[in-house]
């Protein structure tokens, strides 16, 4: 029979661990939430903090400008201290490890919300070099649904600033792949393709993929006049913003796509 302190393991490695810092504030440590014990705003932002760095070591002083950016207290260490304190009641004296720099020690079945968005943009990219369009569909969806939401939306500090657009680069990298393998999975996938390219194109402009996404979508579906519209708005836009024409490879499909409509 295992002993009390093996079997502890092992129920404590099969209960969820859960950490969600995009939309709602959810800590969950082993089946147990943790936020409401928390001490207030800036418990929850030093935790987070410390969620998001947790692959390495943070010494107190950095700890100290990520919590009071805008306003130091007086005596930052003192306040620190007292913080980190609080936070460790909170985690029942567990998961901090280190006194000078601090570490938090999650167990290996943690899932963090913005890691699984990052490993997630990562495989659909993967997927869509290999056109594993199921797997690139299913791992693009899954980077959208957490980076769509707003992190840590109730904070404005210039480090959440720098997450937040990681983030927003996830979205659009996610959204590309998503029309990429709604495209190479073809039928009733098409309006999707179309959808999330528009969404692309108007998340970011000037990015030459996404408007060649929604021509191509355009076209699979039979609209190729209005793929024609699109590369011109894409070509005016891109001469009085930048003053340069559409990379090659779309020039290429405007010809492809003025052949196919008898155009000169």
């Amino acid at each position: 029979m295992a002993s009390g302190g093996s079997l502890d393991y092992r129920l404590g490695s099969l209960l969820p661990t859960r950490i969600q810092l995009c939309g709602p504030y959810v800590v969950e440590l082993e089946g147990r939430r943790v936020e409401p014990s928390l001490p207030g705003r800036q418990g929850r932002l030093l935790f987070a903090y410390l969620v998001l760095n947790r692959d390495r070591p943070i010494g107190r002083g950095e700890l100290v400008d990520a919590i009071w950016s805008q306003e130091p207290p007086r005596d930052p260490a003192d306040a620190l201290a007292a913080l980190l304190s609080k936070v460790r009641t909170a985690l029942s004296n567990r998961w901090l490890e280190g006194r000078s720099r601090i570490t938090l020690m999650l167990p290996p079945n943690a899932e963090v919300d913005v890691e699984r968005a990052l490993a997630a943009v990562h495989q659909a990219e993967s997927a869509c070099a290999l056109a594993d369009w199921p797997r690139a569909w299913s791992a693009s969806l899954a980077a959208q649904n957490i980076a769509k939401r707003m992190l840590l939306g109730e904070y404005e500090d210039p480090w959440i600033e720098a997450w937040r657009r990681r983030l927003d680069e996830v979205m659009v990298n996610a959204l590309e792949c998503y029309a990429r393998a709604c495209l190479g999975l073809g039928g009733t996938e098409l309006a999707g393709a179309e959808r999330t390219a528009r969404l692309l194109v108007r998340l970011a402009p000037l990015r030459e993929s996404g408007h060649g996404l929604l021509m191509a979508a355009l076209e699979a579906q039979g609209n190729v006049a209005e793929a024609l519209v699109v590369y011109e708005a894409l070509r005016q836009r891109l001469r009085s913003e930048l003053g340069v024409s559409p990379a090659e490879p779309l020039q290429t499909a405007h010809r492809r796509l003025l052949g196919a409509s008898g155009g000169a």
